[in-house]
């Protein structure tokens, strides 16, 4: 599959771009019950609320499965998943370069427990020589704004921003008043069981807290264009795959 005309002017427009009905129900089922498995006996390495909350607290409730390509040949079968290369190799305008370093997760939101995901850009943690880099959202259940859909700002990804309006952890501050009237044009698009979003690392998104009873459960990994490199001696510059 490829991008029509119509999509590709989309994404580099607004910064995102959702595709609906991508990935084969039967994969996504198999990756939702082995992510089951993982989240059940939270096996290692995970993000937990209370990490995220720098709280001191004995209760765990995960927040992320980190490092997924190693856990389970399902995770490892969607990251490499060929028929989304070509689509990577045209937002990028070069050849995908699977980075192992960041998001690389499977992604929660449980009932109650969960957090509010601040406004962010991706990029605020990374160390690459350029901006190129687009991450891939895989829905595994109706994800809507009660259970924490991703929600972006579109054509953030092309402003330049002074640190002034973000917190000391890069957070996009809601009570600064230049970004009141940026958050304003925020926009979502309800997801269903294999639709996937594509968004670029500097445009802004957030998700609200799981108000629901039911988990939200999505897989995230991010791809580099193979020009641009990880800058050495970073959490950046670590295991990588080629999507040729």
């Amino acid at each position: 599959m490829i991008l029509t005309p119509q999509q590709l002017k989309e994404f580099e427009e607004n910064g995102f771009l959702v595709i609906k009905n991508f990935a084969p129900q039967q994969l996504c089922e198999d990756i939702l019950n082995k992510a089951k498995e993982h989240l059940q006996a939270k096996i290692a390495p995970i993000e937990s609320e209370q990490e995220y909350l720098n709280l001191d607290e004995k209760k765990i409730t995960v927040r992320r499965l980190r490092q997924v390509y190693q856990r389970e040949e399902i995770f490892r079968n969607w990251m490499t998943y060929r028929e989304i290369r070509p689509i990577l190799k045209q937002v990028l305008n070069d050849t995908p370069i699977l980075t192992l370093a960041h998001h690389n997760s499977i992604m929660t939101k449980l009932p109650k427990e969960s957090t509010r995901t601040y406004w962010h850009q991706d990029r605020r943690y990374w160390h690459f020589e350029n901006d190129n880099l687009v991450s891939v959202w895989l829905a595994l259940g109706d994800e809507f704004l009660d259970n924490g859909l991703l929600e972006f700002i579109p054509k953030s990804h092309k402003m330049n921003f002074t640190p002034d309006r973000f917190d000391e952890d890069s957070n996009f501050l809601d009570e600064n008043k230049q970004n009141i009237e940026l958050i304003k044009q925020k926009t979502s698009t309800p997801l269903e069981k294999g639709d996937i979003v594509l968004f670029h690392c500097k445009t802004l998104h957030h998700a609200s807290k799981n108000s629901t009873d039911t988990p939200k459960i999505s897989f995230v990994y991010t791809v580099r264009a193979k020009s641009n490199k990880p800058i050495s001696n970073t959490r950046s510059d670590f295991e990588e795959v080629e999507l040729d």
